[in-house]
């Protein structure tokens, strides 16, 4: 059966974000992701965690900056990742270096490395350039503390100019990096906006051994599943189906909004994973 992770920055808006570890639990899940980690101690995320038997399986680098202020103010500025931008190989170094902190307080095995908009006048081959000779430097330095690093395709109307949009074009970046430990996240919310043809994406990508984690959200407007488009008892069968295959084991990341934001209302919503949790 799937294995599904709350994503704590999207789920549960209604209660402060150090509230929602316990809520997850409650709920049912064993593991947890989200955006950012940036703005709390390490030390405290870890303690929400042990105290309510979650693991923590994803979170991003910062988006941008050079420290946990300027982290919080790239976001909000709209940055989206600096690993592909020219020119900010400087920091996106000391924001990999923070998050590799983080990932070893909270015994995290993944870090999603944001790719970031592509520079204005930059080429995609110079952007492509520039990518894999981040995640080359990123790679070397996760391998020393086993950790996997994500690149993620992402749809064109959520985040116009991303510089990485459909799965093909990540795979190529990973093959091109060369790497065992770097993996695409592969989030079927973009996919089906971009691309579609989810189940024979995942029989596609999946066995190849550089999928690294799921994500889902229903399309159009990223609620939870069964109020859009997608049929996710197949997916969820196609996954289950194509993971007994490859020998496939990690997480789906629930990185949704849930379509009513009102107390318990995340909780109330989670009718399509009880047969799950």
């Amino acid at each position: 059966m799937p294995q599904f992770a709350a994503n704590l920055s999207m789920m549960y808006p209604d209660l402060p974000f150090l509230d929602r570890f316990e809520a997850a639990a409650k709920d049912g899940f064993k593991a947890v992701e989200y955006l950012f980690p940036y703005a709390f101690p390490a030390q405290e995320l870890a303690a929400r965690l042990k105290a309510n038997g979650l693991q923590q399986v994803l979170f991003n680098t910062p988006s941008g900056g050079t420290d946990s202020a300027s982290f919080t103010q790239a976001w909000e500025g709209g940055s989206r990742g600096t690993a592909s931008v020219p020119g900010r190989e400087a920091e996106f170094r000391t924001g990999f270096a923070q998050a590799l902190v983080y990932a070893e307080a909270l015994n995290c095995p993944r870090i999603h490395t944001m790719v970031g908009l592509r520079a204005a006048g930059a080429r995609p081959e110079d952007a492509d350039a520039t990518l894999v000779k981040n995640l080359q430097w990123a790679a070397a330095e996760a391998a020393k503390a086993g950790r996997d690093v994500l690149i993620e395709p992402i749809n064109t109307r959520s985040v116009p100019g991303f510089h990485l949009n459909r799965q093909d074009h990540a795979h190529r970046i990973v093959q091109a990096v060369g790497a065992a430990n770097v993996k695409v996240q592969m989030d079927l919310f973009h996919c089906q906006i971009v691309e579609g043809d989810l189940s024979a994406k995942i029989a596609q990508h999946l066995p190849t051994g550089r999928v690294g984690h799921f994500q889902i959200a229903e399309v159009p407007h990223r609620h939870e599943p069964g109020t859009g488009e997608v049929n996710w008892t197949h997916i969820f069968q196609t996954i289950d189906k194509v993971s007994a295959e490859c020998g496939w084991n990690g997480w789906i990341g629930c990185e949704y909004n849930p379509a009513d934001a009102s107390a318990g209302g995340t909780s109330r919503g989670l009718a399509w994973a009880r047969p799950y949790l």
